[in-house]
This record gives structure tokens, sequence and C-alpha cells, in this order.
């Protein structure tokens, strides 16, 4: 994936520079970008000398050092601190990643920092999940079934639920789906890779009973079909998961079912 440039003619500034304390010798630049949708200014980047040998190893570690010890008003979300909530996504060195499963030594020079792009932006880095979730909420991610309800537990051999390995990991972080061209012109109706992987996994598991309804849900020219294998989405995701495989998996399912 081509790493992330502002154009010539951007409007995002140069802001302001926090010092690391005096004595600090080993030192990394962070650059930051920050906007806040109550002082009526364009977005800037701020730069933040770390001192690394009193922070942790990740970008996350230094966000939080950032913080709690440079500048309270920097914005981000965060909770697990462990690459499973996906709350901290961001676009780290050009790539949308986890920042706190992110290795600092992993970045050579200055650390660029930017939200997800393509994304309204709340406040610094919290991009708006509202469309996303609520394209989520669209294909019903939970098992569904026409039957009584079992006396037992219903019951997956071996194969069967391994077909649902490398789908049932995805965090919802959303750095696949902000990190594809075809999301970002059609976000309104293009489900995109990381809700489209949500919808293969209800479809890939046996126990569901809704797999021509779901189907016939995904049968539009925008929903799915937007999907042109670019593979920015494979290549980002902190997972390692596949979302590209997943849409065509489905779309292998669209055709069968017409045979």
């Amino acid at each position: 994936m081509a790493e992330f440039a502002l154009p010539a003619n951007s409007k995002i500034g140069t802001g302001e520079t926090y010092k690391a304390p005096g004595g600090a010798k080993n030192i990394k630049l962070f650059k930051v970008y920050r906007w806040t949708p109550d002082d009526g200014k364009n977005p800037s980047v701020d730069t933040y000398e770390v001192d690394m040998d009193t922070c942790g190893p990740m970008v996350l570690d230094a966000l939080i050092k950032i913080k709690n010890e440079m500048d309270s008003s920097l914005t981000f979300r965060r909770s697990c601190r462990e690459g499973v909530c996906g709350s901290c996504a961001m676009n780290i060195d050009g790539t949308n990643t986890l920042a706190c499963t992110k290795y600092i030594s992993d970045v050579k020079g200055d650390i660029k920092i930017y939200p997800l792009p393509h994304m309204p932006v709340v406040r610094d880095l919290v991009p708006d999940l509202n469309v996303p979730y609520a394209q989520l909420t669209s294909i019903e991610p939970w098992l569904k079934t026409s039957t009584q309800p079992p006396t037992r537990e219903r019951l997956q051999s071996p194969e069967e639920r391994a077909k649902l390995d490398g789908l049932w990991e995805c965090i919802l972080c959303f750095c696949c789906s902000t990190s594809c061209p075809s999301y970002w012109w059609n976000g309104e109706r293009y489900l995109g890779p990381a809700i489209l992987l949500q919808a293969y996994r209800w479809l890939a598991d046996s126990r569901d009973e809704a797999k021509g309804e779901r189907l016939d849900q995904l049968e539009d020219p925008f929903r799915l079909y937007r999907c042109h294998t670019i593979m920015n989405c494979t290549k980002t995701c902190p997972k390692h998961l596949n979302p590209a495989k997943a849409i065509a998996e489905i779309k292998k399912m669209m055709v069968e079912r017409t045979i």
C-alpha cells in the first residue's frame, strides 16, 4: 500500500512543538495530527520530542506518555493495549495499524501519526465510525435459525469449525476498510472489507440457516461488487487476516446458487 503523504496544497499546517525534558539524549520525534472541531481552525501537525529512555516500546506507549506528561489535550482511543479491541487503530508511518502493537523501533526517522484516512474526524486521532457500525448492523452478525431452539448445543465437525478460522478473529478496527480506495469513494453504499468479512463469517457457519437471505441482502452492485481486489485490506490487516479472500468466497457463493 502506498504511504500516506500530504499533497502540496494541503491545508494541514505546522502546529506546536513540545520539547523533551532537559538532559534527554535518546529523543524520537512524533508528528501527530491535531484538529479540534470547536476552535474553527484548520488541522495542524504538532511535534513532540519523546525521551525513549523513559518510554515503552509501542507507539501507544508514546501517545500515552505525551498525553500524561506533555499535552493533556491530545485525544485518541485506546483500551486493551493487547491488539484485541481495535480501539487504537490509526495511520502510523503511512500504514493503517494498531498503535498498541506497532513497535516504535520499526519506524525509521520521525513517526507520523494520523487518524484512519477518508473518515470524518471527531477530534485529533478519533475517527467517526457511525457509518461502518451501521453497516455492521445491516448484515445481522448473529446466528439465525428457523428451527425451534435445540435441547442441546448445536454441534459442528472439526472441518466445519475450521472454516471459521481467519474470520472470527476480526476485531473491527477498520484498518482494512479505510485502506480501500473503493470504500473511500463509495463508503455510504459499499460495505467494505471489514463488514464483508463479517458477513462471510456467518455465511460459512454450518449452524446458520439463513444463507439464502444473507446472500439476497448482499446481491447489489454496490454493497458487494465494488471490490476490485486491490488487496490493500489484506496487506494492512494487523491481525493478518484476508478480507479479500472472504469477499471472493461470497462472490463464488453468488455464482454457485445461480447454477
